[in-house]
């Protein structure tokens, strides 16, 4: 039995689905309700739930996290919660129900905080002092995983833990990266290119990100000798790229499906106005509040995507035996635009223009008339 934290997420499912076609009886554990199937509604945070699920499990995937993006950042407790706590309680379960192997996902930001790496390795990378909340809990957890390696079972036997760290992860159905930047870039948000066009980073497909993970688990077993107990692993696409050419499929397809609202500068006059104005009037306090706390995580990912962060995969390959599939970036794209819901976005632009045009328009008429 294999236990899957994070089932509902993409690659919790995706990783599910995979063990489950190689003869795995496989458990999917999640607060949230997925877009596939429905898993064990099961919050990592909930001990005796926890518990309940790892019952009679020979091994644990620790995919859940939170906090990687968007709104979510600014909860920092929440965050806290289920990176720290979650993995804690993950691994007392383990230990309590004699649970013999756990794979934790990580991530490479545990050890990226904005300074260039090129063609980093495990061993000559530090943890770094890391700023974003999110980055510091998953280091925290990942330390606390690779501590737990060799402790004793209740029932008798060893834990052994081992840690991969994926960069960005895309692929058909991908919810997180892949929705949000269309719409970005849809909406004229990133219409030019900034940064060292030399600058290179590193992706994976969700099935090299199943792959490994598979692997690690069989390298935490007798017939692999345990080889991967207690290390720690890149793994990525074995390709590195500059981040606006990857894009490049998603930005052609997008501009060339349907037609995109070039804005001139009376147009951006006009927004700016709006906005300035419903500021001043109180019609946006929230935005107000979200704005702030939004700066500094923002800043964050601008940076990260402005600075060099490469990282070798030999380690993976040596003792895991991985061997990362080639994937086009474009099939994912074709896939998201063909199942993605329509976008109301130029509407609703369009008529907001037209009332602003007609709010200013019409006052001045009426007070030339009366002159």
């Amino acid at each position: 039995s294999t236990v899957v934290t994070g089932g509902a997420g993409y690659c919790g499912y995706k990783l599910g689905c995979a063990l489950a076609n190689i003869g795995a009886s496989v458990v999917l554990c999640d607060i949230h309700k997925p877009l596939w199937v429905i898993p064990s509604g099961t919050d990592i945070r909930d001990y005796s739930a926890v518990l309940a699920v790892c019952e009679g499990a020979d091994c644990v995937f620790h995919v859940a996290s939170y906090g990687m993006s968007g709104t979510e950042q600014l909860h920092k407790k929440e965050i806290e919660s289920v990176n720290i706590s979650g993995t804690r309680l993950i691994l007392n379960a383990c230990r309590k129900k004699n649970v013999p192997r756990l794979v934790y996902t990580s991530s490479v930001n545990v050890v990226f905080g904005g300074l260039p790496i090129e063609d980093g390795d495990e061993e000559s990378l530090a943890y770094f002092p890391l700023v974003d909340h999110y980055s510091r809990t998953k280091s925290i957890a990942e330390q606390m995983v690779l501590a737990a390696d060799g402790i004793a079972l209740e029932g008798g036997g060893i834990l052994h833990t081992c840690v991969l760290r994926p960069p960005g992860i895309y692929g058909p159905e991908e919810q997180r990266h892949l929705p949000r930047l269309a719409k970005i870039i849809e909406r004229r948000l990133l219409s030019f290119k900034f940064g060292d066009p030399s600058v290179q980073m590193n992706w994976i497909h969700v099935e090299n990100f199943v792959q490994a993970h598979i692997l690690a688990a069989r390298a935490l077993t007798p017939e692999k000798n345990y080889i991967a107990s207690g290390q720690v692993y890149f793994i990525h696409d074995g390709e590195k790229s500059n981040l606006f050419e990857w894009l490049t499929p998603l930005v052609r397809a997008i501009l060339i499906s349907k037609y995109i609202h070039f804005f001139n500068c009376m147009q951006l006059q006009l927004l700016c106005a709006c906005y300035i104005l419903m500021f001043a009037l109180g019609f946006v306090p929230a935005a107000c509040v979200v704005i702030p706390l939004c700066v500094d995580s923002f800043a964050l990912q601008v940076q990260k995507i402005s600075v060099t962060h490469t990282f070798r995969i030999d380690k993976a390959r040596a003792q895991l035996g991985y061997r990362p599939q080639k994937f086009d970036f474009a099939d994912s794209v074709n896939h998201y635009l063909e199942s993605r819901p329509r976008s109301y976005y130029k509407l609703f632009l369009n008529i907001s223009l037209a009332l602003f045009l007609c709010s200013w328009i019409t006052p001045v008429t009426v007070f030339h008339l009366y002159q």
